[in-house]
Parts: C-alpha cells; structure tokens; sequence
C-alpha cells in the first residue's frame, strides 16, 4: 500500500509518517522503481504502535524505547514498566499543574467585577501586581 493507504489504516497522518521516518522512529520505507513509499501489514501495525503510545502522551524518546522493547521479544517487562510508573508520575505531576492553574484562574475570575470599570484582578496578577488576592 502507498502512504496514503498507510496513513489510512493505521490513523498516523503521512506527514507524521515522513516525520517518524525522518527522525529515525520508523525505518523509512521500500521504495518501488518509481520511488514511492510501499508498505505493508507489518508496517501498519507498527504505526498503530506508535501512534497509540503518542496518544497515551509518550514523548518520542519514550515511544522509541518502547517501540524497541516491543520488538525485543527477550526484553524484561520491568524495563517496560518502568517507562509506564515514569510517564504516570509525570503526568499526575502535569494534572497537579494544571490543577492548580484552575484553582488560580476560579479565584481571579471571582475577583473580577466583570463590569465597566477598568480594574482587572485577572490583568493585575499577570502583570505580577496581585492585587486581587491582596484581602481575599
């Protein structure tokens, strides 16, 4: 199948596809006489591989370091795992952020009047004046 038909069936767009060969992801494709991408089952499922570990949030680096272990059928799943505990501690870490982002933004919003005045509790704490949590 050509790139478009790869892209198809595994949901990894063909710029991705370029891309993930370009930086050494995936190895590049066959090539026909013409020079066209040609794939095939076991490249598709590849890509689902690695589109799915991207959709889950594994960077690149990790997404290669589990790509390789997959394929390394006498790979201890312990070196698996810990790829897994790292990326979720991450982002527990990243919801903890964001969390507190939102913690943030409910008290400023609450402290905007929200009328025609100029006064902007929101603009203040950007403009690291913080005069909206002065008193509340």
């Amino acid at each position: 199948m050509n790139i478009g038909e790869a892209a198809s069936a595994s949901g990894v767009s063909a710029k991705m596809i370029r891309y993930y060969e370009s930086i050494g992801l995936i190895r590049p494709a066959q090539r026909t006489g013409s020079n066209y991408r040609v794939y095939g089952g076991a490249e598709v499922h590849l890509l689902r591989f690695v589109k799915r570990a991207r959709t889950l949030g594994f960077s690149v680096d990790e997404t290669a370091a589990l790509l390789g272990l997959w394929q390394d059928k006498g790979r201890a799943s312990g070196e698996v795992k810990a790829i897994a505990v790292n990326h979720i501690a991450a982002l527990e870490a990243k919801i903890a952020d964001l969390e507190g982002m939102v913690r943030t933004l409910k008290h400023l919003a609450h402290c905007c009047g929200g009328d025609d005045r100029p006064d902007c509790p929101i603009l203040d704490e950007l403009a690291g004046e913080a005069r909206a949590t002065k008193g509340h």
